[in-house]
């Protein structure tokens, strides 16, 4: 049988713990699911917080001004994720003077990695770096390292942090995806439909990938 073409857009940012469990999610689902799909998968730019400064925040103090979260809250939260992620292959380290970070720059040089076909793998790379390397994914070095980890060439990763090459692709790519209503993240289209909100676990994504290759097939 043919393999039945199956597009994937993601809304998302690389500080966004729910963003890497949602896609491992879906992954665990393409895996099970009984279908044989060619999967065209493209990430797109959600900045969670886009007044941060260069500085960034604690992440604790950020979600208690943001949500109103409790401290107690805060670690069963951080404990939930961390077992959810470990069950799904990915490894959390979060740690008490974790700060969230502005990722404007992170989405301009996944904006170029989608040109050279490494756009999930520095992705992954990026999700990484934060969640698990303890890494600050707002600064040029962090980020030329990144890309560089997964092919690409460093000093073109530098000239374009430094010069906003695609500052402005960025903003008009995150226009669209708010004007198409998108202002939560991670949020997936599957096949330019079917949106699915959050984190959902792979059983939901299986039902969702039914439905598209019922849809193909009808």
């Amino acid at each position: 049988m043919d393999p039945l073409p199956l597009s994937v857009d993601i809304v998302s940012d690389v500080v966004c713990p729910w963003c890497i469990i949602g896609y491992k999610q879906l992954q665990k689902a393409l895996a099970e699911t009984p279908h044989n799909f060619e999967v065209s998968l493209t990430w797109h730019p959600f900045e969670l917080n886009p007044q941060m400064g260069d500085d960034g925040e604690n992440l604790r103090e950020h979600l208690t001004g943001k949500y109103g979260t409790t401290r107690e809250q805060s670690m069963q939260a951080r404990a939930r994720l961390t077992a959810l992620g470990a069950s799904l292959g990915f490894r959390f380290d979060y740690f008490e003077d974790m700060r969230v970070v502005n990722t404007f720059r992170a989405h301009q040089l996944l904006h170029w990695a989608r040109g050279r076909e490494k756009q999930t793998e520095l992705k992954l790379a990026l999700f990484a770096a934060f969640f698990t390397e303890r890494q600050d994914v707002s600064k040029i070095d962090v980020l030329v390292s990144a890309a560089a980890s997964v092919g690409l060439a460093a000093d073109e990763a530098r000239q374009i942090l430094c010069g906003a090459r695609y500052a402005r692709a960025v903003r008009d790519e995150q226009r669209h995806w708010l004007g198409k209503d998108v202002h939560a993240v991670p949020t997936f289209f599957l096949n330019d439909s079917y949106p699915i909100p959050g984190a959902q676990d792979s059983s939901t994504f299986l039902r969702i990938l039914d439905k598209a290759a019922e849809m193909q097939a009808a």
